[in-house]
């Protein structure tokens, strides 16, 4: 009996470690988040943490390769949520340019966003693993979905579903995005905004891909 109890004690030690340790890379960033502070807002030892994870780089890895995860389930759900059985493209482009622009521009996606491009330089593969096995993998099925609009008859035929679904992203993100990288995660969207930017977000691209967009 004591044996399973340990058992069950010890995942959701690591499952505090974790949300612990992701709370102090996004306040310190790498360099300056100490592994005593992580072992004190989880509520455990050092040694339990160093027991974990063995060392600060692989709880950072950790941290980065399971919310890339996470983020790459949430935007899969999405595309579900508005692209799929939809039978207008319009309509369901612009509710998915809102779901991209509530859920990319939330804090704690802004803060991740900033700690991994801080520190890709430090660690290329772990950094990189994040854009490749997240933002790139669900643009791939972005594309993909967008595909299947275009095989419903919704746009037209798609050259290069993956260069669509990244122009999409782009005309939907990058001013949002860029600003709050800058100008910090404070800086909110005004009322109204990001409406506005999802309607002209999907204005611009059926100009180029939708059925009454420019001959080829």
């Amino acid at each position: 009996m004591e044996q399973i109890e340990t058992e069950g004690r010890t995942p959701r030690k690591r499952r505090a470690i974790l949300t612990a340790a992701t709370e102090v890379f996004l306040q310190h960033g790498y360099l300056g988040a100490s592994m005593d502070e992580v072992a004190a807002r989880a509520g455990v030892s050092k040694q339990t943490v160093y027991k974990q994870f063995e060392n600060k780089e692989k709880l950072f890895a950790e941290i980065v390769l399971g919310t890339s995860d996470q983020l790459m389930d949430g935007l899969l759900q999405a595309y579900v949520d508005t692209l799929e059985g939809a039978s207008d493209a319009r309509e369901a482009l612009r509710a998915l340019a809102l779901r991209l622009l509530q859920s990319l521009t939330a804090d704690s996606v802004l803060q991740l966003r900033r700690l991994v491009i801080a520190e890709a330089d430090r660690f290329p593969e772990v950094c990189g693993a994040w854009f490749t096995s997240g933002f790139e993998k669900s643009l791939d099925a972005l594309g993909q979905a967008l595909t299947r609009l275009s095989d419903r008859g919704l746009l037209r035929e798609l050259d290069d579903p993956t260069l669509a679904a990244y122009q999409f992203a782009g005309l939907v993100m990058y001013k949002p995005m860029n600003r709050a990288m800058f100008a910090g995660t404070r800086q909110r969207p005004k009322p109204g905004e990001p409406e506005a930017l999802a309607d002209r977000a999907v204005d611009v691209f059926l100009a180029a891909y939708g059925l009454d967009g420019p001959a080829r």
